[in-house]
């Protein structure tokens, strides 16, 4: 159901928003582990390194087309905070001919380049082979995973977070059977995961789609809108290009390191595929967290609620950091029991570099609570260049770190390198925050904090629906 955040309780509606989506996130991570479980168990070690050393390389691409779908949202909760129902529409129909366009981009380069690629990420010869198996498949599946993040980000937008989470929950339990079901019943390795990957994101995205049809009348556009628009256009690629490469920048510094990690051997690229996969199941509350910022800021901007923004991101803040000492502990006292998820006890050299790097990680959780905070709400309010700039901080911090002291000093290093390049962000978002909230009180010469007649109108009213928006009370 729509929900409108330019009214209410901040707290409240925080928390509200962001437990779906903390949820959500937490079942995507989950079959994310299943699927390493599962190799792990039933493959081997190795078969579960050729996963782990392509894994900063899939988050390149698949994070790229995720940010991007995520920034083509943001103008479309900007409107509809504003309540301009036609501009929704236009939008969205923009939206659908700009996936295409990069669905057939993303796959024809992704796939012709993979080996080559591969090659630069110097993945170990004994585990080159599967590696590519698995790649090429999520490659050749980007138009399912471009299919369902629209959609789903579309109905963020529009303030429900719960829908995408059921579906979701849905294509994680289809996801968790196909893996058994490829992998042990049918013996397809690395394959079968990739490939139950892709179904399983390809279903997600069919239940948006037919959710969108029966309840979000505000999302359908007519065949006159339907034109490709080049202004229409711009506006989203504008908002959306500094997002994704807000995230393939952040990207690209994982696979300069990983690069590094993967001439370090296969007993410590199996530990950091396991421990990154814990650390980001321990985070996600708080990422969930920083995603609902995005929303949240973008409509209360279309809103001309400059108030609510900056109390917004003071409760986020404090929420985040909260939660951030909780991770600390279940880090240090949790994560060699989940470890052994994902390996047999016998496997104690890869156990112990586990162990070890999650009580170094930690320890900086607060301040990726920032970062994620810090980074989305600046996208939500407009400010998407500098939410990008903040990813390339991230890069160089990665190939300093890498290049500079992974190379030299081994798996301490790697353990400290993604907190360094955390910081390195952090220390320029806190002043461009700072700068963009200024910038926006200039915009709206005082007037932000001032409801108007417009903003006290319910979502329906100000939307001027021609059928029921179907909004929350």
């Amino acid at each position: 159901m729509v929900k409108d955040l330019t009214k209410g309780n901040p707290t409240g509606l925080i928390i509200r928003f962001c437990l779906p989506l903390m949820a959500g996130n937490l079942f995507q991570q989950f079959y994310n582990m299943v699927d390493s479980i599962i190799v792990g168990k039933f493959v081997g070690k190795d078969a579960l390194s050729a996963v782990g050393s392509v894994s900063s390389l899939n988050f390149l691409v698949i994070g790229s087309i995720i940010g991007l779908c995520s920034g083509f949202a943001i103008p479309v909760s900007q409107s509809f905070g504003a309540g301009d129902g036609d501009k929704i529409r236009k939008l969205v129909a923009n939206i659908m001919w700009l996936s295409l366009i990069i669905s057939a981009v993303f796959t024809s380069v992704t796939m012709l380049s993979t080996r080559w690629l591969l090659t630069v990420l110097n993945i170990p010869e004994n585990i080159f082979g599967d590696a590519y198996s698995y790649i090429i498949i999520i490659f050749g599946g980007i138009s399912a995973t471009i299919f369902y993040n629209v959609l789903a980000s579309l109905i963020r937008a529009l303030g429900d977070s719960k829908s995408p989470l059921y579906f979701l929950i849905l294509s994680s339990f289809l996801n968790i059977v196909l893996d058994l079901l490829f992998v042990i019943k049918f013996n397809m390795g690395v394959k079968g995961v990739a490939i139950a990957t892709i179904i399983s994101q390809a279903v997600s995205g069919f239940l948006c789609l037919w959710y969108i049809k029966h309840n979000f009348f505000a999302l359908h556009f007519k065949a006159s809108d339907a034109r490709l628009d080049g202004a229409l256009c711009r506006e989203l690629l504008h908002s959306g290009l500094p997002m994704s490469l807000q995230v393939s920048t952040t990207a690209i510094g994982s696979v300069l390191l990983q690069s590094c990690v993967n001439s370090l051997g296969s007993d410590i690229i199996a530990a950091m595929t396991v421990a990154q996969k814990i650390q980001l199941m321990i985070v996600l509350p708080s990422d969930a967290i920083g995603i609902t910022m995005a929303t949240y800021c973008g409509q209360n901007l279309g809103a001309k609620r400059l108030d609510r923004i900056k109390i917004g991101v003071r409760r986020a803040l404090l929420l985040a950091s909260v939660y951030s000492i909780a991770a600390i502990l279940i880090s240090f006292y949790a994560g060699t029991y989940i470890s052994l998820l994902f390996l047999d006890s016998s496997e104690t050299v890869v156990l112990a570099y586990i162990a070890q790097y999650l009580k170094i990680v930690s320890l900086f959780f607060p301040i990726l609570v920032v970062l994620f905070v810090l980074r989305n709400s600046i996208q939500g309010m407009g400010f998407s260049v500098q939410a990008m700039m903040a990813g390339i901080f991230e890069l160089v911090a990665r190939g300093i770190m890498g290049f500079g002291f992974v190379t030299r000093y081994g798996f301490m290093a790697a353990c400290i390198a993604n907190p360094v390049a955390w910081a390195a962000a952090v220390v320029f978002l806190i002043p461009m925050y700072i700068y963009a909230f200024k910038k926006l009180e200039k915009k709206f010469v005082g007037g932000a904090a001032v409801l108007t007649s417009e903003n006290n109108l319910n979502i329906g009213e100000r939307l001027n629906c021609d059928e029921p928006c179907r909004d929350n009370p």
